[in-house]
């Protein structure tokens, strides 16, 4: 699934390239991906004839916002959602979900293999988080202001499970997933199996510093590629190739040199190597 990086990838190049241009009108190839309104008819109606000024980004969501008083066009890519700004003749993928149409012949288009992702049209004066409720049980973003040392150790006080399942729950951690939170856990040296209750002060915050820093180079790199993630103009990201601890089982650690371990945590997958964290 898309993490924070990616979704912040996408966000950056959409900015780039479809602000101000008004939204000519569109084509839903499969219905259950629009989330809100219930009607398809209702969501291009919506949206259709509203230039997008902005593209906003909330842990893993996305919003555009439309031009004054048309509301919002949200986007949640889940598991392999992509969203690819092509000109119109570009043949369409069999996995082609939603086409937006611009002007000049180029449209966004919502690829999504798995058929998990979503969109919403928020209609005006509605509150987002009403219409797109996951919204709500977001906690703070690792860039929002909030996103403190005590914010992040109220977060985890009392909680007694693995600090990795802790930090893939988005009501500690917005955005954060698997592979950041593995990354996380490596720079700071704790073990992803560590007792939220059992972590000192000074963990905490070393924590909080690391997950900041994780992130950036990720976006610097343009995110991570593991199956489907591309940006919007259909290019790999980059953060794979310099990870620290993910998906890379078997291979030596490039601190140590000793072999990097995989367990399952709640189902997910953690890699960590045992001597650079304990």
């Amino acid at each position: 699934m898309p993490e924070l990086p990616e979704v912040e990838t996408v966000r950056r190049g959409l900015n780039q390239l479809t602000l101000n241009q008004n939204i000519t009108g569109g084509d839903v190839l499969l219905n259950r991906t629009i989330a809100y309104p219930f009607s398809v008819d209702e969501f291009i109606q919506g949206i259709q004839g509203r230039a997008i000024m902005t593209w906003h980004r909330r842990g893993k969501y996305l919003l555009a916002e439309l031009s004054p008083g048309a509301g919002y066009l949200g986007v949640h890519l889940r598991m392999t959602g992509q969203l690819l700004w092509l000109h119109r003749d570009e043949p369409l993928h069999k996995h082609t979900r939603v086409r937006l149409f611009f002007g000049d012949q180029q449209e966004l288009r919502f690829v999504d293999q798995r058929t998990f992702g979503q969109m919403w049209w928020v209609p005006p004066k509605m509150p987002i988080e009403i219409v797109m409720t996951g919204l709500a049980k977001l906690a703070a973003d690792p860039f929002a202001p909030e996103f403190t040392v005590e914010y992040l150790a109220a977060k985890l006080k009392n909680r007694r499970r693995p600090i990795k399942t802790a930090l893939l729950d988005q009501s500690v951690v917005a955005g954060l997933g698997n592979i950041y939170a593995d990354e996380a856990l490596f720079k700071c040296g704790v073990l992803p199996e560590t007792l939220c209750t059992d972590l000192q002060p000074q963990q905490i915050e070393q924590l909080r510093k690391v997950i900041i820093e994780v992130l950036e180079t990720s976006i610097a790199a343009g995110g991570t590629t593991f199956s489907n993630f591309l940006n919007v103009k259909g290019i790999n990201g980059n953060y794979g190739g310099v990870a620290w601890v993910y998906n890379r089982t078997g291979e030596p650690c490039r601190v140590c040199h000793n072999v990097i371990q995989r367990i399952r945590l709640a189902g997910r997958s953690s890699h960590f190597c045992p001597q650079c964290q304990s």
